[in-house]
C-alpha cells in the first residue's frame, strides 16, 4: 500500500477505474471484476458523478453500482472511494459548473448513490479558471468541515493552477489538493485528436510539479487504451478506429517497437512496462486501470510489483 502524501489514505499501485460499469460492463461481470480486485488486495476505486451520463439510462450507474457492491459485499470501510464532480452539463461544455450549490449538489447525489457517509477523495473533475482559487478552496474545506468528504483533489487543472490553489490553502491553514488526475500514459497522444479540449495532457511543467512537491499523480487513460499493448504484440488490427487517431504517430510506433524489445529482453509483458512506466516516476504515481473483463483485471494486476530502472524508462522514451 502506498501513503498518498498530506492524507491519511493508504490505496493498492493501481486504482480500479469504474466508469463503464453497469452500463457497458454489465452488472455481474462488474461484481466480479470488483470481487477479483479485493482479493489482489486492491482497496481503491474511481468513478464520477457524470459517468455514463452520455448512454441512455446511464445516469448515475457508476456510482451506484459501487454503492450497491459495497452493501451487499459490507467491505466500505476497506475502500477508499474516489468520486468527481463539477463537470460541466454535457450539452453545455463551455458553462462551467463550480459555485459552492453546484458542487454541494453534485456531492449529495454522489453519497446517495454510493451509499456512504463521506467520500475518502473528492475530485473536481474540471476547473473553471475564471473563479478564484480562493473560493475554490473555501468551498470545498466548508464540506471537509461538514464531514462529507475527507480530502480533495483536482482532475484536469493546468499546473499553475494546482500550485496557487495549494498555495492559498497553505496559506490559510486549510487542506488542498493531495492529488492530481490527468491524461498520461507511456505515449504521446495527438491533442487534436482528442475530441473533449477539456482534457489537461502530462506535459512538462505538470510533470515538474509533481516531481518538485511530490504531489500524487493518478493518470487515467493510464494504458493508452490498450495502443501499446497491442502494437508491441503484432496485434494492431485489434486498435479500435478512435485510439488509433490518438495515438498513431510515429514518435509512438517508435516506443511500442522498444517496449517490445525490452519485453523480449526482461520477459516482462507489455502490459508490465506500459503500467510500470508510470509505477516508476519519481514522485508517487497510482494510474488507474479499465479492465472489462477478468482477463484484463489480471493482466493489470500483474503489474502492480513493476518498477522500471532510469535507463529503461530512458530506452522506452528515446531510444537511449
Amino acid at each position: 500500500m502506498m501513503l498518498i502524501p498530506g492524507s491519511t489514505l493508504k490505496v493498492f499501485p493501481l486504482c480500479l477505474g469504474t466508469a463503464d460499469m453497469g452500463t457497458r460492463i454489465p452488472r455481474d461481470t462488474a461484481f466480479g471484476i470488483l470481487d477479483a480486485y479485493a482479493a489482489a488486495g486492491g482497496n481503491f476505486l474511481d468513478t464520477a458523478n457524470v459517468y455514463a451520463e452520455w448512454l441512455p439510462g446511464g445516469r448515475g450507474a457508476s456510482e451506484t453500482l459501487i454503492g450497491d457492491w459495497l452493501a451487499a459485499r459490507r467491505r466500505r470501510r476497506a475502500f477508499v472511494i474516489g468520486t468527481k464532480g463539477a463537470h460541466m452539463h454535457l450539452d453545455a461544455m463551455d458553462v462551467p459548473r463550480m459555485s459552492r450549490a453546484e458542487i454541494a449538489g453534485d456531492i449529495e447525489t454522489s453519497l446517495q448513490r454510493l451509499r456512504c457517509g463521506h467520500i475518502d477523495l473528492y475530485w473536481l473533475h474540471r476547473d473553471d479558471p475564471s473563479r478564484p482559487v480562493a473560493e475554490i478552496i473555501e468551498s470545498l474545506n466548508a464540506f471537509i468541515a461538514l464531514g462529507h468528504i475527507r480530502f480533495i483533489g483536482c482532475s484536469n487543472w493546468r499546473a499553475s493552477r494546482i500550485r496557487d490553489a495549494n498555495d492559498y490553502a497553505a496559506a490559510h491553514g486549510l487542506r488542498g489538493f493531495v492529488a492530481d488526475q490527468m491524461l498520461w500514459n507511456i505515449g504521446v497522444p495527438d491533442p487534436c485528436a482528442i475530441g473533449d479540449k477539456t482534457i489537461v495532457i502530462m506535459d512538462n511543467e505538470l510533470h515538474d510539479h509533481h516531481a518538485r512537491t511530490g504531489l500524487a499523480a493518478i493518470p487515467f487513460t493510464s494504458q493508452a487504451n490498450g495502443f501499446f499493448a497491442r502494437m508491441a504484440a503484432g496485434n494492431a488490427g485489434a486498435i479500435k478506429p478512435g485510439t488509433r487517431n490518438v495515438y498513431h504517430l510515429p514518435e509512438n510506433i517508435d516506443r511500442a517497437d522498444r517496449i517490445a524489445r525490452l519485453s523480449a529482453q526482461t520477459g516482462l509483458t507489455p502490459t508490465q512496462i506500459v503500467l510500470g512506466y508510470l509505477l516508476s516516476q519519481p514522485f508517487p504515481t497510482v494510474p488507474i486501470i479499465g479492465p472489462q473483463s477478468l482477463d484484463q483485471l489480471h493482466d493489470s494486476l500483474s503489474a502492480a510489483g513493476v518498477r522500471l530502472t532510469p535507463g529503461q524508462i530512458s530506452f522506452i522514451e528515446r531510444g537511449e
